[in-house]
């Protein structure tokens, strides 16, 4: 969902460089992202980060892994950022990408991203528009770029034909999971909601009783 501008937007991400990466930065950062962070730690991505909800909560939870949150529109990064530096200040174990998730390979180099996250994506439910979904064969190939062996993406989705689909893909380009690896209702599995972190569009669709699906699947 586009937001609407916000007039300091532009302004604040200036100021805040140090905490949010311009795309043309992130293509000179690659190789060199631990520099960033005050430890040299795990570095895990979320790509579609919006408002930030998720992205802030794994980087308070888990300390011991560096965060790194890529949003294409400026109005999202900035409320996310905005909302991380007033809570917390400049976090020492997250920092924003203020660009495109396609590509990420000219980002990162193999290896040097241990995790990925994909969380309600946008759907993209027209067939000619199938390029555009995240979980599409090419954005597959360059998360396989930047991941380790084995490497694992996380996806999770309201949208029952977007999870099939996913899954679907992902075994196609090989990629694999087991019974334990996913659900069709998150909320409802008590294993699988432990150490949960919701988004915003999570706990919207919550709210309307509708079920939240997972996987975890691994390259």
């Amino acid at each position: 969902m586009h937001l609407r501008a916000k007039p300091w937007a532009s302004a604040w991400l200036t100021a805040h460089s140090d905490i949010v990466i311009s795309q043309k930065q992130a293509t000179e950062q690659i190789g060199k992202w631990q520099m960033l962070f005050d430890e040299n730690q795990p570095i895990h991505i979320e790509i579609g980060s919006g408002k930030g909800q998720f992205i802030l909560g794994m980087a308070l939870a888990h300390p011991e892994i560096n965060y790194i949150g890529m949003e294409i529109q400026e109005t999202a990064i900035a409320i996310a950022a905005r909302k991380s530096f007033e809570q917390g200040g400049k976090l020492p174990n997250l920092r924003y990408i203020y660009g495109n998730g396609n590509g990420v390979e000219t980002y990162f180099e193999k290896n040097e991203v241990a995790k990925l996250y994909l969380n309600f994506s946008d759907p993209w439910p027209k067939t000619r528009h199938e390029s555009r979904r995240l979980t599409y064969q090419s954005f597959l190939k360059s998360y396989e770029a930047i991941l380790p062996e084995h490497g694992e993406v996380e996806f999770k989705t309201d949208n029952r034909h977007l999870f099939e689909y996913s899954m679907v893909s992902f075994m196609n380009y090989g990629m694999r999971w087991t019974k334990d690896d996913y659900t069709l209702d998150l909320h409802q599995d008590d294993v699988k909601v432990l150490g949960n972190i919701e988004t915003e569009y999570e706990q919207k669709f919550m709210a309307k009783g509708q079920p939240i699906y997972k996987i975890k699947a691994h390259f």
